[in-house]
């Protein structure tokens, strides 16, 4: 694991220290904002540019293990994501739609770091990333569709519109830029794509210092809202878990796909929702602090995910043994 990779959570952390200093001072105060969704798309041309989209025919290979997770990633959760923010989140409808959105997004870059860790099926893990990132690029706008109605003011054109910009523009600059450099495969791969590996933090967290310059103050006034979306949070944690485990079992699955499918389903990506949300909802700060606090709370449970994986690999070994 790369030292930047470890540092991620603490980087948003510090990342967010700074964006509530600066909005002390008018002048960032009243700027910030303009920054925000430039940042986002950056780091979104990134994402689409190194997630391997050629790995698509390798996760076709293995169909009973890509309808599971599929299913479970973009049918279960959503409904999932869903039922736990009616239940904890009804009277504030806001952070309600933010929880959703954080949730119906797999991950598609730092839950192969785990599911290393707990020495899963890499290969396996590697193939479903494109999977991933297409099918939440032509879900996302349908879930949104869906659950912003939570919100009573929404202006279904101007989210649209958002969509369209924020998810197609980058991801069509991307697939763009793979067709130029098609025959420069060297400079694509060596320098390219690597930069924008590990840039995607630096621009992640550049857009969170603007987004919390410009509501710091708003957000320093609602302290209460991370303790409302801490619980429902570690619940689908908890939850996804626990399907995950008994949809491997009951599918025969290795410990190694466990571990794989464990992890996708865990793991979520909040950026890509980060800036449709942005864009579409400028003033609604809880929509965004969701996409914000979700990842704050995701990384160490991802860490302990992983070392529970490897307890019960290590006990099933002693069973076997016996």
């Amino acid at each position: 694991m790369k030292m930047i990779e470890k540092l991620q959570s603490i980087m948003i952390l510090i990342a967010v220290g700074i964006g509530l200093l600066l909005g002390q001072i008018s002048f960032f105060e009243q700027n910030a904002d303009t920054l925000i969704l430039p940042f986002l798309l950056l780091m979104l041309y990134g994402l689409f540019l190194t997630v391997p989209i050629n790995n698509i025919k390798s996760a076709l290979k293995n169909i009973k293990f890509l309808s599971i997770s599929t299913m479970i990633n973009f049918v279960w959760t959503p409904l999932l994501a869903w039922g736990l923010g009616a239940i904890f989140l009804s009277d504030q409808p806001a952070l309600w739609l933010g929880f959703i959105l954080f949730l119906v997004t797999p991950c598609t870059d730092w839950y192969l770091i785990f599911t290393s860790i707990a020495k899963g099926n890499m290969p396996l893990s590697t193939s479903l990333l494109p999977v991933n990132l297409i099918l939440q690029v032509l879900f996302l706008p349908i879930y949104l569709f869906i659950f912003a109605g939570t919100i009573e003011t929404v202006d279904f054109t101007t989210m649209i519109e958002s969509v369209l910009f924020v998810l197609f523009a980058p991801f069509l600059l991307a697939n763009v830029t793979r067709y130029l450099f098609r025959k420069n495969k060297t400079f694509l791969k060596e320098k390219l794509v690597p930069f924008f590996s590990s840039s995607q933090i630096v621009f992640l967290c550049s857009a969170i210092v603007a987004m919390f310059a410009s509501q710091g103050d708003y957000l320093l006034n609602n302290p209460e809202v991370i303790l409302l979306i801490l619980m429902p949070l570690l619940f689908f944690f908890i939850i996804n878990f626990i399907v995950a485990q008994t949809a491997g079992k009951f599918f025969e699955f290795s410990y190694e796909d466990r571990v794989s499918l464990n992890m996708t389903i865990v793991a979520r990506n909040s950026p890509i929702a980060l800036a449709i949300v942005v864009s579409a909802f400028p003033d609604q700060p809880l929509i965004a602090l969701a996409l914000i606090v979700g990842p704050l709370i995701e990384l160490p449970v991802l860490a302990i995910v992983a070392q529970a994986l490897l307890r019960i690999r290590k006990r099933s070994v002693v069973v076997k043994k016996r």
